[in-house]
């Protein structure tokens, strides 16, 4: 295996690579994808050094956590720490998030992963009244108390959510969409989190591919594939394709942002190097549909830092084309 480096993921207290595995294509939500090629794609993370999967109970209904839960037990060598989310599996209302459901929730979980405690949940973007619920945090707690989990986090889709939910003292890490596309977790977020050691899970990182820069105006995707169906926010947050930006735009700031990656590295490659490098990132999750492009991601880690002239060029990208679009939304 190789050795990538590694950072603590906030108050867990527990050391994660600094790329992990995002695992919501392996739930089917991106297209079809077979056992084999999931069962591939998690073991090329891991021999690229890869200690930190993300998952959630809603990818494929639960067969993201499933598959995790089969390889893990086939790789007992394999130190992977394993974050899941919940909330989703109910309307999408303050009052569903109560200890009677968590626990509902925690033992579907723990059953699709095959353990008996969790090492980190994630309240899965819940909306926003959550964040600031006493006893929302008291149920987490009881979770803790009851080693059901051994730590609990967020998934965000807002800034004012995220400095919410840092300010509390039991809250490991936070996870919110971070990338060259996506740059306001900059100004407040990741300064708060490191001030109050707090983890930062960075989430969508790629665009959902635009980043690549593979994609173009006339590219189709499959009706399944939520960068078809969801583009506008019908099914879900809109931010969560595309990072909420118009595709159009996103493909010509894409193409832009291609030219300004180094020589041997790809456009994918060096957004991920790009948000490794940000101050108080702990981990950052791409996904991967296939074993090459599993091994690429993790790859990301071995990068030099890039140089001060490419930072200037992103921001000034982002302000260009992005920041007018999505900057009053987010």
């Amino acid at each position: 295996m190789i050795r990538m480096e590694q950072r603590t993921l906030g108050r867990t207290g527990r050391d994660v690579s600094v790329v992990g595995q995002g695992t919501w294509q392996l739930g089917g939500d991106w297209g079809e994808v077979r056992e084999a090629d999931a069962f591939g794609v998690l073991d090329a993370a891991v021999e690229s050094g890869v200690t930190f999967f993300d998952t959630a109970d809603v990818y494929g209904d639960g067969r993201s956590e499933q598959l995790i839960g089969r390889y893990l037990k086939d790789r007992p060598d394999a130190d992977v720490f394993v974050a899941t989310k919940m909330g989703r599996r109910a309307e999408q209302l303050p009052e569903n998030y109560v200890l009677d459901n968590f626990r509902t929730w925690n033992d579907r979980s723990r059953a699709n992963l095959g353990v008996d405690t969790l090492d980190l949940v994630q309240l899965h973007c819940p909306p926003t009244a959550v964040y600031s619920s006493d006893a929302v945090y008291d149920a987490l707690d009881t979770l803790v108390a009851e080693q059901r989990i051994a730590a609990y986090a967020v998934s965000v889709e807002t800034c004012a959510e995220a400095l919410t939910a840092i300010a509390r003292p039991g809250v490991a890490s936070v996870q919110i969409i971070l990338n060259p596309f996506r740059l306001k977790p900059l100004d407040e977020v990741l300064p708060a989190a490191v001030e109050a050691g707090v983890g930062i899970v960075a989430r969508v990182p790629l665009a959902s591919g635009l980043l690549s820069g593979k994609y173009t105006a006339d590219t189709v995707f499959a009706p399944e594939d939520h960068r078809t169906y969801n583009r506008h926010g019908e099914a879900f947050d809109q931010g969560e394709t595309f990072s909420g930006i118009d595709y159009a735009t996103g493909v010509a700031a894409a193409a832009e942002f291609a030219a300004l990656a180094p020589e041997g590295a790809t456009a994918a490659q060096t957004a991920l190097r790009w948000i490794i490098q940000q101050p108080g990132v702990t981990s950052v999750i791409p996904g991967a549909r296939s074993v090459d492009q599993a091994r690429a991601n993790a790859s990301a880690a071995a990068l030099p830092p890039l140089p001060q002239s490419t930072l200037d060029a992103v921001r000034d990208l982002y302000d260009r084309r992005i920041r007018a679009e999505v900057h009053g939304r987010w």
